[in-house]
C-alpha cells in the first residue's frame, strides 16, 4: 500500500507563490523501487466541478501542463526522496482549489488526500 501525502497549501495573495509537495510512502516493500516508474501529477478541483489535471511529470521526466498554468507552474520530481513538487508562481484567484497528487502508470493507482490552495486578497 502506498500513501501520498500533500503539503504546502494555504492562503496567498494574488501574484504570490506557493510550493506544493507530495511525498510517497509505503509499507511491506520499498517505495523507492517503484516510485520512479509512476507518472506523477497534480489535479485540482473546485466545488461542483470535476477534477482537472494541472500538471504531470512522467517517469522519464517529461512534463505537461494545462494551458491556464503554462509559464506560471512548474512540476518536478525527486525520485531519491519519493516526492513530487508543484511550484506555483503568479497565482490568480482562479487557481483557488483543492489540489490532489495522483500516481498512475502502474497498478494500482493512488490519490493523495488533497491540500487547499486559496488565492485571495
Amino acid at each position: 500500500q502506498v500513501q501520498l501525502v500533500e503539503s504546502g497549501g494555504g492562503l496567498v495573495q494574488p501574484g504570490g507563490s506557493l510550493r506544493l509537495s507530495c511525498a510517497a510512502s509505503g509499507s511491506g516493500f520499498s517505495i523507492s523501487t517503484i516510485f520512479k516508474f509512476y507518472t506523477m501529477g497534480w489535479y485540482r478541483q473546485t466545488p461542483g466541478n470535476q477534477r482537472e489535471l494541472v500538471a504531470a511529470v512522467a517517469s522519464g521526466g517529461s512534463t505537461n501542463y494545462v494551458d491556464s498554468v503554462k509559464g506560471r507552474f512548474t512540476i518536478s520530481r525527486d525520485n531519491a526522496k519519493n516526492t513530487v513538487y508543484l511550484q506555483m508562481n503568479s497565482l490568480k484567484p482562479e487557481d483557488t482549489a483543492v489540489y490532489y497528487c495522483y500516481a498512475w502508470g502502474l497498478t494500482p493507482e493512488y490519490w493523495g488526500q488533497g491540500t487547499q490552495v486559496t488565492v485571495s486578497s
